[in-house]
């Protein structure tokens, strides 16, 4: 057996050095974390949501850490498309890794605008749709929590994106694979699962919430059991690729996702408590498999067995 098993992992629409992707929302641009970690050690990155206009968020407080956990609130702040491509982009364009960026919107014609928009700048592989979260300030709603809105929008931008289109879904529906199929029928090329869960947090000696916002997303090691489940079920009814996240903090965590049909995943809070975690992960996922006899990572992907 080799000492250098092959994490690459093949998409169809794109191919990844290996299945570890930074989350959007958790990772910045990417260039915040250069003083932390060499970014072409990653599969890709996400970078954070983009509006066409600059969006300043949701008020302070905007973050509750939990028992297992964090709640965020912070309402999708970010730079906007311009600044983006006329500053950030330019930094980019030299990586050896997938850059993939976070397209918001207020609306269809917003989404598809941000879209049109980024199709005439290099040094992007992909978009992703991101319809799913939940702590704006409309109370959680979102248009990937209805399966009719979800088709309607995917549909909108794919028939106009240059580029391949990754469906961000939220887990706060009744049937996340009935959303799931909705995004792949409209054309989305993958979908990446699990957005965080609608949650809350009370300070008992004020009696207010602890977020002004009153509602946000809960993410962390809470959440992996539920998401890791979705995954599966998910996956088990798509035919394209299923991007899983949702609590990941270890290799071994990594490998439950792709164990239950995730073709790569996605690591979020976990960059928050250690900002130099994703290189580890990727080197602990090569050991894993030259200390299992695997030769290649995309073997595992599906291969959960009947209890």
């Amino acid at each position: 057996m080799t000492d250098t098993p092959d994490l690459s992992v093949e998409l169809g629409f794109l191919r990844l050095k290996n299945p570890i992707l930074a989350a959007s929302g958790t990772f910045g641009c990417g260039l915040e974390f250069t003083p932390f970690i060499d970014l072409n050690e990653l599969g890709g990155f996400v970078v954070k949501g983009l509006y066409f206009e600059p969006r300043s968020g949701n008020p302070p407080p905007r973050l509750v850490e939990t028992a297992a956990g964090l709640i965020n609130a912070i309402g999708l702040q970010g730079i906007g498309v311009k600044h983006f491509t006329e500053t950030i982009l330019p930094q980019l364009k030299d990586l050896q890794t997938a850059v993939l960026v976070n397209i918001c919107g207020e609306s269809e014609e917003e989404y598809v605008r941000v879209a049109d928009y980024l199709n005439g700048h290099e040094g992007i592989a992909a978009y992703e749709l991101n319809i799913s979260c939940p702590n704006v300030r409309e109370g959680g709603r979102c248009p990937a929590q209805n399966a009719e809105s979800t088709y309607s929008l995917v549909r909108r931008v794919k028939q106009m994106s240059a580029r391949p289109i990754l469906t961000k879904l939220t887990p706060n529906v009744t049937d996340i694979t009935l959303i799931a199929r909705s995004a792949e029928e409209a054309g989305s090329d993958a979908v990446c699962l699990v957005n965080t869960f609608l949650a809350m947090a009370i300070d008992i000696h004020t009696r207010r919430p602890k977020l002004a916002n009153i509602y946000g997303g809960l993410s962390g090691p809470a959440i992996k059991p539920i998401a890791l489940r979705m995954v599966h079920q998910t996956a088990a009814v798509l035919s394209i690729p299923v991007i899983g996240m949702g609590g990941i903090m270890s290799a071994a965590d990594v490998v439950e996702f792709l164990l239950a049909g995730a073709s790569a995943v996605q690591v979020g809070t976990a960059n928050f408590i250690q900002p130099d975690i994703l290189p580890q992960i990727v080197e602990d996922l090569r050991r894993f498999l030259v200390k299992n006899n695997i030769k290649q990572i995309t073997d595992l992907v599906g291969g959960i067995k009947s209890p």
